[in-house]
């Protein structure tokens, strides 16, 4: 070796610091151990430097440029060896990087997991980046690093970080889905809230003095197969769903007309004070004309005639519920004719008085008797009367407007 190989080599020896081949390591170690006097060593901005001897943590250089001796550095007095003549310590430098680590990969399929809403089994596979920061590099080395050597990977120095952080992902995933009540498949909108959940509960890395700081480039996805499953499930739901909308709504406008009709009986009813039953009796004249209207089997004139008898019947039925509470008996309008006493005028003589002639009593004179007055024969309707009952048979249909003119032509010829 000649003289510029042996000064070139003494300068090297004499000046420490990370190379820039492991500026992206976490921990670095200088790979010699005995390093001289006066040496300059160098700490970069997003580092500090550990020194130890025997297994032992001895001490600690911050950011900048240092000149190893005792007077500037004390805790070198540690490290002399004596058998150099005091030229030489002996140590092992860990170069350790303070500032944050960012896109550490992981990331990989998790094991398969239900779906809380769809209930299909799927494995959703998770991938993203971490960042973490060492808090405390001494119980970094120490207490996981290890002083045996550095790796030239930080994915193998974090190989356990990642595989603890993973187990964290997979918890955080379940745990979202089963409170939020939310698909796999509405995962991929959720990622910011993710990440922030994830960090959250993110493993607690205090005894190897690190922490998780935030998740970046986060993506949940699936295999084709898993996708179609999910998204054959999530369409079936989506149909039942409607059904069930369509079914829902139905019913609420149902009630609604039931309630509507309700209202109208009550104020129906109301008006009549109570009276059911005739409320109940003009519902069915009105179904009867309703029906005999549309032209069904017992249109026409026939028809007519049924309507009316329904209606004389009901009436009928109507008079002696409304005796018993006192109220006039009705009397239907062809029944009525001008001058007739009405059923509890003032004075009239009510039925079963004393001294009344009891019907059939003897010597009773009979009807028909040679000599008996005859009644008088029954008023005729009047020509308006006759008139508006054409008129009316006109407007339901039942006669054509020749026959009306027919008809009419021959009551005016009787004035």
């Amino acid at each position: 070796m000649g003289i510029f190989d042996f000064v070139k080599s003494g300068v090297r020896e004499m000046m420490i610091a990370r190379p820039d081949a492991a500026k992206h390591l976490i921990v670095y170690k200088h790979p010699d151990q005995n390093v001289p006097f006066w040496s300059q060593l160098t700490v970069d901005s997003d580092e500090c430097a550990l020194f130890f001897k025997d297994g032992r943590y001895v001490g600690y250089l911050p950011t900048g440029r240092h000149t190893l001796q005792t007077q500037n550095i004390p805790f070198l007095n540690n490290l002399v060896n004596k058998f150099t003549g005091g030229d030489v310590f002996i140590a092992e430098i860990f170069f350790v990087k303070t500032q944050p680590v960012r896109g550490v990969p992981f990331g990989g399929p998790l094991e398969s997991m239900e779906d809380p809403i769809l209930y299909e089994f799927v494995t959703p596979r998770i991938f993203g980046e971490f960042s973490l920061v060492v808090v405390d590099p001494v119980r970094f080395v120490v207490g996981y690093h290890g002083q045996c050597g550095g790796s030239g990977d930080n994915d193998v120095i974090l190989s356990w970080i990642k595989g603890k952080f993973f187990m964290s992902v997979k918890t955080v995933i379940g745990q979202v889905c089963a409170q939020q009540q939310k698909s796999l498949l509405n995962l991929g909108g959720m990622s910011m809230e993710l990440g922030a959940r994830i960090v959250q509960s993110a493993p607690n890395l205090e005894e190897i003095g690190c922490k998780i700081l935030e998740i970046g480039n986060f993506n949940i996805n699936f295999s084709a197969e898993d996708q179609k499953l999910l998204r054959e499930a999530n369409k079936a739901r989506g149909e039942a769903r409607r059904g069930i909308g369509v079914a829902q709504d139905t019913a609420r406008a149902k009630q609604f007309e039931l309630d509507q009709r309700f209202q109208q009986d009550a104020r129906y009813v109301q008006q009549l004070a109570g009276n059911w039953q005739n409320y109940a009796a003009g519902q069915a004249m009105m179904g009867a004309g309703q029906g005999m209207a549309q032209g069904g089997d017992g249109s026409g004139v026939a028809g007519l005639g049924a309507q009316v008898a329904i209606g004389a019947g009901l009436a009928q039925a109507m008079n002696p519920a409304m005796a018993a509470q006192g109220q006039p008996q009705f009397v239907p309008p062809h029944m009525q004719h001008p001058g007739a006493p009405q059923p509890g005028y003032p004075g009239a003589p009510q039925p079963g008085y004393p001294g009344a002639p009891q019907p059939g009593y003897p010597g009773a004179p009979q009807p028909g008797y040679p000599g008996a007055p005859q009644a008088a024969p029954a008023a005729g309707p009047t020509i308006e009367q006759r008139l508006e009952r054409l008129a009316d048979l006109k407007n339901k249909g039942l006669i054509t407007d020749e026959e009306f003119q027919a008809r009419k032509a021959k009551i005016l010829e009787e004035i």
